[in-house]
């Protein structure tokens, strides 16, 4: 646990200390998000948050390298799977930062969503079976793939719908990286497994990361993530409960201290957590799509009918919008982590 502490601590500092440089790199290049109708801050922000949440996350990376329990009592495909979800959300980062600073269209940013999912796929970062008590269901590669494909690109756009408040994001990801570390820890502990998994490596590493950033992008937010910083983290977040999958045999984690039930869990909730965690950013992604299609407009098509600003019609302060939501993401996350274990 210490250093899965340290390396939350090495993320936060670095994601803290980068954003400043991040801020002015934002300024000279004009990557500044200016004041729109559905926007509620008042005066030009700088973008490019992103670059300093994934500098964070990649020296928490190294350093975890470099410790002597993770490096010696995990196996090889931890920091394999690791370095290659950073690698997809390098990807990803810089198609964000392309269109915070030039604006891309709504396609160009989904390709490069399913490119750095395909990336996962193509490295076998992807779902591989299913198991209930004694059964176990290996799902066809293709399917899998597919899978892969919808939840990572799902969590990326619902964690960019859901950026529209000061701090908004960063903290609803937080949470779920922290629920998600909770449930990694434990159902390895419990089973008499290693606790040293991909899974926990990452959430402990992104929770970090979030958590940095904060103190800048809090309301009044002096610098905001963009899309750079909102695609990684809902990459990180969705890939992280991915590499769970498989990584462990069920007839192992089915003889330990949870019982039979155990394995079923362990390859289920993968893919219902990153529905969970994000459960609130999610609705609103969904709200959104069936709003805009009704009115006859793309599903893409910005509005200013989204759950943070139906919270501000009601009277509510941006720092009490974001507290809310924030309590019912942490809620759900937390409460479905608790049912589960």
């Amino acid at each position: 646990m210490r250093e899965y502490v340290l390396v939350f601590l090495v993320a936060a500092t670095v994601t803290y200390l980068l954003t400043v440089i991040a801020r002015e790199i934002a300024l000279r290049t004009g990557a500044v998000a200016k004041v729109r109708d559905r926007d509620v801050h008042a005066e030009p922000i700088p973008y490019l948050g992103g670059l300093a949440m994934f500098g964070g996350l990649v020296a928490a990376y190294f350093l975890a390298r470099e410790l002597p329990f993770l490096s010696s009592r995990s196996d090889a495909f931890v920091f394999r799977d690791a370095g290659v979800v950073l690698i997809a959300g390098a990807l990803i980062c810089a198609v964000g930062t392309l269109d915070d600073l030039f604006e891309l269209d709504a396609l160009t940013k989904l390709g490069g969503q399913i490119l750095a999912a395909g990336f996962l796929v193509f490295q076998n970062v992807q779902y591989i079976y299913f198991s209930s008590n004694d059964t176990q269901f290996i799902i066809d590669p293709a399917q899998g793939a597919l899978l892969t494909v919808f939840i990572v690109v799902a969590t990326v756009n619902a964690v960019n719908f859901v950026d529209g408040l000061d701090g908004l994001a960063a903290g609803v990801v937080c949470i779920g990286a922290l629920a998600f570390f909770a449930f990694c820890y434990q159902v390895t502990r419990f089973n008499d497994q290693s606790v040293a998994t991909t899974g926990a490596l990452l959430s402990a590493m992104l929770a970090g990361a979030c958590i940095g950033f904060l103190p800048h992008n809090f309301s009044p937010a002096r610098v905001f993530m963009g899309d750079s910083g909102s695609m990684l983290i809902g990459l990180v977040l969705s890939a992280s409960a991915i590499t769970l999958t498989g990584q462990f045999d069920p007839e192992e984690i089915s003889k330990g201290a949870m019982g039979s039930q155990a394995s079923f869990l362990v390859t289920l909730l993968p893919v219902l957590l990153p529905l969970a965690i994000l459960v609130v950013p999610l609705a609103d992604l969904v709200l959104a799509v069936i709003r805009r299609t009704r009115a006859g407009r793309s599903p893409m098509a910005p509005d200013k009918q989204h759950l943070h600003h139906r919270l501000l019609e009601i009277g509510h302060s941006q720092r009490r919008a974001v507290l809310i939501m924030w309590m019912w993401a942490a809620l759900i996350a937390f409460g479905m982590v608790l049912a589960s274990l």
